[in-house]
């Protein structure tokens, strides 16, 4: 069987921008003949994600995370169906998940690696579980519950940055779900914004490229910030933690401004940043949603019925075709998606 795959055709250059062309579309030819424990699957959907940007370097920076090996097939979030199976758990047609699902049109994967999902979970939307009920979404609730230490009744105000994208559009929901007073986004259009407000329900966004963020930041949050969900790090991230109140929780989810830089993870604050959290005695406290699987199966479940019942709405950007894998990995990276980027693969 011919497939179609995409490799790491080279590492991003000195300025650390990644460009489509670090990726390469190869032809390789697949052997259908399987072995006890494998499966043959088509790939559905493939997700790309800001960790990959880490995944890109020699060193990723992170011990849980192993670096793309040059000329060898990426690998992220997949979702895909059973086309042939000698894996006894298995069977054709089974929908299958897996966070090491290589870049390909179809796949020989072993069995015992594959999550089977029930597409009932998602009202037949198999690319959410990419996203909202999935490792994105997994990644706002627990990190919202775990570290974020919302209370109803107490009048929190929330504030979310890299809000449009696939983790904060959630995480705004669900902080205003579990009783925030106010829940602001910050994001990088206007667009983003009517979206927000509109679409998932926050209480005001700002425009980081077109406004002052420090005072629409005054001006939406006049009781200050209590819990911050911090996808992006930077200035951004300086500007809220000046207007956090005492007590505060950020919740370090990503650094989505840093990832392109040559720093550790998470990069070092100001000395102006650090003062301001011990003085005030917020916790910022790095989230690492694979320090809580045990809470995934009831938290999936949670999402599922979230997602059924509207209470939560989806968004995602949808790109056609495996030979766009690399656009839209870019793309995302550049904040060209509203929600979660998602590549369809087949039908």
């Amino acid at each position: 069987m011919q497939v179609q795959r995409v490799v790491l055709n080279s590492r991003p250059g000195n300025n650390g921008e990644p460009s489509p062309e670090n990726f390469r579309l190869e032809q390789i030819h697949l052997t259908s003949d399987l072995e006890d424990g494998q499966v043959l699957v088509r790939t559905l959907y493939l997700s790309v994600d800001p960790y990959m940007r880490c995944r890109m370097n020699e060193d990723t920076g992170a011990d849980y995370l192993a670096p793309w090996k040059l000329s060898e097939c990426a690998d992220g979030g997949g979702v895909g169906v059973v086309e042939s199976s000698r894996c006894r758990a298995l069977t054709e047609g089974d929908v299958v998940t897996s966070f090491n699902w290589p870049w390909q049109t179809h796949a020989v994967m072993v069995g015992g690696g594959l999550q089977k999902v029930d597409s009932q979970m998602v009202d037949g939307h198999l690319s959410y579980f990419l996203g909202a009920v999935g490792m994105t979404g997994l990644t706002a609730l627990l990190g919202v519950r775990e570290k974020g230490h919302v209370t109803k009744g107490a009048n929190q105000t929330m504030v979310v940055s890299g809000a449009a994208g696939a983790c904060g559009s959630l995480a705004g929901q669900i902080g205003r779900l579990d009783g925030c007073a106010k829940v602001v986004g910050i994001c990088g259009s206007d667009e983003k914004c009517k979206a927000l407000v509109e679409d998932l329900g926050f209480s005001a966004a700002i425009n980081y490229r077109s406004s002052d963020v420090s005072a629409r930041l005054k001006e939406t949050c006049p009781a200050g910030v209590d819990v911050y969900f911090d996808n992006v790090g930077g200035v951004v991230s300086d500007t809220i933690i000046e207007q956090m109140n005492e007590g505060g929780h950020v919740i370090l989810c990503g650094q989505i401004s840093q990832y392109n830089k040559d720093v550790p993870y998470p990069p070092p604050l100001s000395d102006k940043t650090q003062e301001i959290l011990q003085r005030r005695n917020i916790a910022r406290e790095r989230f690492m949603v694979l320090s809580y699987m045990s809470k995934a199966e009831a938290a999936l479940f949670e999402l599922s019925q979230l997602v059924k019942s509207s209470q939560i709405k989806v968004l995602e950007t949808v790109v056609n075709g495996i030979e766009n894998m690399g656009v839209a990995f870019c793309s995302m990276m550049k904040g060209g998606n509203i929600g979660k980027q998602i590549v369809k693969i087949s039908d």
